[in-house]
């Protein structure tokens, strides 16, 4: 590795090779292998600044609403002047728990994900409030003033930092990230950086960790000796490495060098493609071992999963009667033919069900699909986007999912859940094969993570592999996160 910074620094201009010293603490007589990270560049700094500012601002903020509304609500019982010193007492424990840091080590910097942790800092904020108001005044806060703290905080927490993220996000420029990987990798990591709502970054280019000439490829800015080079002239922000970009002690150097640059440093391996994200790190004397939970959900897990679906379709089905009827009434008068369409779907561990829906095209559609088939737009499913059997109503309920809606019946029976794998038709479900196929282990969703990064413009392979992680790694905090974002997704009217 020390080879490897030296001839890279050595090639640069003068002027350019000690100004990448000075950035990176490098003495003229120092040894590269201690080369230590002083100073990151300056746009990643400014980025950094940005995003810790606002989240503090966010959460400061959201004491004072707290406490200005407790002052009002409670009056001379509530918290008074003293619920002041809640404000630092704040920032204290979110410091402590590391939310002001996150945000540095990811791309995606999205607020529900840290939804857990917001709750446990708001819960310890409260009880150390508490405590200190026991000690200090003859009457501590009382034990409504105690839940109107813990659940405004964990409320308005949330909603603060989504506003201070999105402002962060418009006044920031655009995270440029370089990729040390293959061409494969680069194809599918820069369509997901312009296609995720909570990112803003930039696909300026890779570099090839295999050290043959790949000049053919545009896209290739470099070898992995010239990473500093890289990063200088391109003013690269972020480097993601490819856990597979390589043979491992390449892997390490290159993280070690992007580490050492003091840009922000990402790695992509690929065995997350089947493991997930839930795993547990444990540390043997030095060594980091990967704890992989296993595959599916456990009795106890199912059965509160059920309960979460029957709790909410049935309360959805009472809130939205009126509303369903007026649909049903709408699609009876606007074109022939009944009011809801049935298709066989598949179902869990490979039994199937008649999945309900309202009906949004002409009466004997189906029949239709083998001439429309050469008009096809997707990867292994059958959509078209001007599908000429859509009816006008139809079209507005499939634009905002409202079509969806009879699925509820299907979650009340048991055959369907909120939240869970796409339900496939029969033939699309026969091109599944291998392992891929565990994901019919869990019903079938109203919504997922497919319907939330676009039913339609995700191809198959990657929908059975998002379907087989979200299997792999269910919560009830997941379930909850994906219907809290489906719901942007029904209001911007993106349905297919």
């Amino acid at each position: 590795m020390a080879r490897m910074f030296t001839d890279s620094v050595d090639r640069q201009s003068p002027q350019r090779r000690e100004r990448f010293r000075r950035r990176v603490g490098l003495t003229r007589h120092a040894d590269p292998a201690f080369l230590v990270e002083t100073r990151a560049p300056a746009a990643v700094r400014h980025r950094d600044r940005m995003f810790r500012r606002v989240l503090v601002a966010a959460d400061v903020f959201a004491g004072l609403l707290v406490v200005g509304l407790e002052m009002r609500v409670f009056g001379a019982d509530g918290p008074g002047i003293t619920g002041l010193a809640l404000l630092p007492l704040i920032i204290l424990i979110n410091t402590a728990l590391g939310l002001y840091k996150r945000d540095e080590l990811l791309l995606r910097k999205s607020t529900l994900e840290e939804g857990p942790a917001l709750f446990q800092a708001a819960t310890l904020t409260t009880v150390v409030a508490f405590l200190l108001e026991s000690a200090v005044l003859e009457t501590p806060m009382g034990a409504r003033l105690f839940a109107a703290t813990w659940l405004g905080l964990s409320a308005m927490t949330v909603a603060c930092r989504v506003a201070a993220r999105a402002i962060a996000r418009g006044v920031t420029a655009s995270e440029r990230c370089l990729l040390v990987g293959d061409a494969a990798v680069a194809a599918r990591l820069e369509s997901k950086l312009s296609a995720s709502p909570n990112v803003k970054a930039t696909f300026v280019g890779r570099i090839s960790q295999e050290a043959t000439d790949e000049s053919a490829d545009a896209g290739i800015l470099g070898t992995p000796e010239e990473l500093s080079r890289v990063v200088l002239q391109h003013d690269v922000h972020r480097v993601i490495v490819a856990g597979d970009a390589g043979e491992h002690q390449g892997v390490l150097e290159a993280i070690q060098s992007a580490k050492a640059l003091g840009v922000s440093v990402s790695v992509l391996p690929r065995m997350f493609e089947v493991v997930g994200c839930s795993v547990a790190f444990d540390y043997l004397d030095g060594l980091t071992i990967f704890g992989v939970g296993r595959f599916g959900l456990s009795p106890a897990s199912r059965r509160v999963k059920r309960a979460f679906d029957v709790a909410g379709s049935a309360l959805c089905l009472v809130a939205l009667a009126p509303l369903m009827a007026t649909i049903a009434l709408v699609v009876k008068l606007s074109s022939r033919g009944p009011v809801l369409f049935r298709q066989t779907r598949m179902g869990r561990d490979g039994h199937t069900f008649e999945m309900l829906k309202y009906r949004t095209m002409q009466d004997g559609a189906d029949e239709r699909k083998a001439e429309l088939r050469s008009l096809n737009e997707a990867d292994g499913l059958f959509k078209i986007a001007d599908d000429p059997r859509i009816t006008r109503v139809g079209r507005l309920l499939r634009r905002t999912s409202l079509d969806e809606l009879p699925q509820l019946f299907n979650v009340l029976r048991g055959q369907m859940s909120l939240v869970g794998p796409r339900p496939l038709v029969l033939d699309e479900d026969r091109r599944i094969q291998g392992w891929y196929r565990r994901r019919l282990s869990l019903t079938p969703g109203m919504t997922g993570d497919w319907q939330i990064f676009g039913a339609a413009r995700i191809p198959l392979r990657e929908m059975v592999t998002i379907d087989y992680l979200y299997v792999s790694n269910w919560s009830l905090w997941a379930d909850i996160k994906i219907l809290l974002r489906t719901v942007p997704c029904v209001i911007g009217r993106r349905g297919q």
